[in-house]
């Protein structure tokens, strides 16, 4: 009898071991898939972004900054961080205002953005986490899934929000998200 109660917690200890690494590699795979959908997603923020102010910059005549989203919408990966932090240098410089729909698209983009790079630090910081734990090297529960990197741009300004038309003039919806 005494040896079946020890058979019984060592199978116990084992299925709570595997329920534990099983949960663990869950977590592990959750937070990478995670971090790279706010990768995609702040990738398709900047490229709105990129887009719009292009068109604010045809609309306005402001070449400079024609010329940043033009670099930024056909940067390839290793000088996209550049070419953004040139198109927000360039957008910080412009003063944002006007009711027409392309500075409203641009202010709306570029405040997604702001918050598509919020999402995706704190997703990546999350990753680097999960990643640095004793049980995930030891166990290399990562090796699947490529490292998540920052995406490290200035922290472009919040512009403020735009209000809407006044209601003789008909409101243009936004770009939905």
């Amino acid at each position: 009898m005494p040896r079946m109660w020890w058979v019984l917690g060592v199978v116990a200890a084992v299925v709570l071991l595997a329920a534990y690494l099983g949960w663990t590699a869950h977590r592990v795979e959750r937070v990478h898939v995670r971090a790279q959908s706010a990768e995609r997603a702040l990738d398709a923020h900047l490229m709105r972004r990129a887009a719009a102010a292009a068109v604010v910059a045809e609309q306005r005549d402001i070449t400079e900054l024609y010329a940043a989203a033009r670099l930024a919408l056909d940067a390839g990966a290793d000088e996209r961080e550049s070419a953004e932090n040139d198109l927000t240098r360039q957008l910080q410089a412009v003063h944002l205002s006007g009711a027409d729909p392309a500075t409203r698209t641009l202010v709306a983009s570029s405040r997604r953005v702001v918050l598509a790079r919020q999402v995706h630090t704190d997703l990546v910081r999350d990753a680097l986490t999960a990643r640095r734990r004793p049980l995930v090297r030891a166990l290399r529960m990562a090796r699947r899934y490529p490292r998540p990197q920052y995406f490290d741009i200035e922290e472009p300004m919040m512009p403020p929000a735009i209000p809407a038309p006044s209601p003789a003039v008909p409101a243009v919806p936004l770009e939905p998200v």
